[in-house]
């Protein structure tokens, strides 16, 4: 098996089965965001509690590159510090420009590819831009 290939099943993957596809109850954070140039939307739930992720969620609908993608950033942060959180937000979104990452990405480097296909890395950073947004709110 060729690590494209096995980028391609990780993707579908998250897709297929989406880590914390749910909405929360008790959010602390709330961001719901629209990729106008495609329709993907995204709606992420956060519950931050003394500077750390202790439980995140999201919901929407689009794209398998940014439902994946979603399913992958929730995993990554959930239990980190929203400054790990961030800084993982940033990486990524450097990383599909071609900077390489000095943290770990996990699952999420199953996206480089998407760095190929300009419009898409709209689609595969929706959630970490709605990670950004939510964590800059007071």
């Amino acid at each position: 098996m060729s690590l494209d290939d096995l980028y391609r099943e990780t993707i579908m993957d998250h897709n297929q089965s989406p880590r914390n596809r749910r909405s929360l109850e008790h959010p602390t954070k709330t961001v719901g965001l629209l990729n106008p140039t495609c329709g993907d939307q995204l709606k992420l739930d956060l519950r931050v509690q003394d500077g750390m992720v202790v439980d995140v969620g999201f919901t929407g609908h689009g794209c398998s590159i940014s439902m994946a993608s979603a399913s992958m950033l929730t995993e990554a942060i959930k239990g980190k510090s929203t400054d790990e959180a961030l800084a993982l937000a940033r990486h990524f979104k450097a990383f599909l420009t071609g900077t390489p990452s000095p943290v770990n990405l996990g699952d999420l480097e199953a996206l480089q590819g998407v760095s190929q296909f300009p419009s898409r890395v709209k689609c595969a950073t929706l959630a970490h831009n709605a990670l950004e947004k939510a964590l800059s709110q007071d």
